[in-house]
């Protein structure tokens, strides 16, 4: 059978930890019984206190399937079956695990034969017991504190699961092995790395010795199917008439500032404000971490690199936002603004490249300019505070506020235009807001997006020179939220 190590080989043995082992990308592909477990277990509602939402198996389990796994490295030839396609691999790993235990006479259940066989299939060719996780589409993290803890979100609330690697060393070379298929390491010489898997989910590795109990990984796992700004409108994230207001905003080119903490949705907001963009615009993306999911056919994607052994070769966010402006963008968009690079981008956003965008992390619409504010110092620019102010009200003409609140949901709770300064101070108005009216039986957040009363707001005429005032004018109008004597319930400014 191809893919079986003859005896005259005289190949050294190889360990499946061994990243090279393992085709790039190579992910589970076929539906077994396991992944129908995985769907019905997405289908439950998520409960409030953590519990094991995954599948349990005795210590007998283990001890067999490390048996069987030690007799298949010891009868496959790993740099042959790499040679193979990922589903002609499975196969054959399938067959030879099934010789394997119809040979040793192990005693099991169909069940836990199927669940066995994909078991070291996923050890051998994807990322191990991570496997079922990544294939479920309802969980938005995946955290692993060592070899025997590993969490869960789903629906906005931390589950622990049963998954568990065999010791902190199997656990360190799937770390390994996904960092190496982007061209990075992780090791105690480097024990802190960030990466992103094949379909764009965020990793974060930090291992031994700053992390204590093993090796710590980090997934934010990003959905197949791309989200749209109509999806968030139906999981309630915003309202009609938000949705068309922030495809106005896109549409007309004002540069936009997505501000939110972490884990409110800031980079899935960007990706879905990013589609009323027009198909003929040249857009550069700048990131740490490449996840933004662009859907135009005119996109160049930059991707910050971290220093090599020696400590050289290091490409900062500064300097690919930069060299943007060298290459002829229409829109540039910053997946994280975190430090100098936001004067860059600020620079960018006043000589020409309107409709540019970028995230930050910061709580509110006016918590934002002082993050900005914050970034550019950083950088160690010797600029008086107002002079900072005016460049941040002279570039950004939006900002876009996510929020997670407290019963989980990724809520968008400001819409605000930055209008401009009142001495040293920067005028911000709210366009729509979120606005919190109680809560259900069910502890879920009830509450309502209303126009604050804004009728024309600072990029009205840029509104007008796109065609677009009609649509801008129902939308804020139909958002109003009027009091029992008739009057709009408005606010002037944030």
């Amino acid at each position: 059978m191809f893919g079986r190590r003859s005896n005259e080989s005289g190949a050294p043995r190889r360990t499946l930890q061994q990243p090279a082992a393992a085709p790039a990308g190579a992910v589970a592909e076929a539906k077994t019984g396991t992944a129908a477990k995985n769907t019905a277990a997405a289908a439950a509602p998520p409960k409030p206190e953590p519990v094991e939402a995954q599948r349990k198996h005795s210590e007998e389990y283990y001890d067999v399937k490390t048996t069987v796994f030690n007799a298949l490295i010891d009868t496959i030839d790993l740099t042959q079956l790499a040679k193979l396609e990922a589903a002609a691999a499975r196969e054959e790993i399938r067959d030879i695990v099934s010789e394997i235990i119809q040979l040793k006479n192990v005693v099991m259940s169909i069940a836990e034969q199927e669940e066995l066989l994909e078991d070291i299939c996923n050890d051998v060719l994807g990322y191990g017991p991570l496997e079922p996780l990544l294939a479920r589409d309802d969980i938005a993290d995946i955290m692993v504190n060592g070899a025997a803890a590993t969490f869960i979100e789903v629906g906005g609330k931390v589950q622990k699961t049963s998954v568990r690697f065999a010791d902190n060393a199997q656990l360190m070379n799937i770390c390994q092995r996904i960092v190496s298929q982007v061209g990075r390491r992780v090791d105690e010489s480097s024990p802190i790395c960030d990466a992103r898997l094949p379909d764009g989910s965020r990793v974060n590795v930090i291992a031994p010795p700053l992390a204590i109990d093993g090796p710590a990984l980090t997934i934010r796992k990003f959905k197949k199917d791309r989200l749209t700004l109509e999806q968030l409108v139906k999981f309630g994230s915003i309202s009609p008439a938000g949705k068309t207001l922030l495809e106005i905003i896109g549409r007309v080119r004002c540069n936009i500032v997505v501000s939110g903490g972490t884990g409110s949705g800031k980079t899935t907001l960007l990706n879905c404000m990013s589609a009323p963009i027009d198909s003929d615009e040249r857009i550069i993306t700048c990131e740490d971490s490449a996840e933004l999911q662009l859907q135009q056919p005119h996109v160049v994607r930059l991707e910050t690199r971290p220093p090599n052994l020696e400590g050289e070769g290091q490409i900062t966010m500064r300097d690919l936002v930069k060299n943007c402006l060298r290459m002829r963008p229409e829109r540039i968009i910053v997946g994280e603004v975190r430090g100098p690079e936001a004067f860059d981008l600020l620079q960018a956003m006043n000589t020409g490249h309107d409709g540019s965008m970028g995230t930050l992390h910061a709580n509110s619409p006016r918590e934002a300019i002082s993050r900005m504010e914050s970034m550019i110092m950083m950088g160690g620019f010797a600029l008086p505070t107002k002079t900072i102010r005016e460049m941040i009200t002279g570039s950004v003409d939006i900002i876009v506020q996510a929020s997670r609140l407290r019963d989980g949901s990724r809520k968008i709770t400001h819409i605000t235009e930055v209008v401009g300064m009142e001495g040293e101070v920067v005028t911000l108005q709210n366009l729509m807001v979120f606005e919190i009216t109680g809560e259900d039986a069910n502890g879920k957040i009830v509450g309502r997006h209303r126009s604050t009363g804004i009728a024309r707001p600072r990029f009205w005429e840029r509104a007008e020179y796109y065609g677009e005032t009609d649509r801008l004018s129902a939308a804020l109008a139909s958002a109003e939220v009027r009091d029992k004597h008739g009057n709009t319930m408005g606010e002037e400014n944030a």
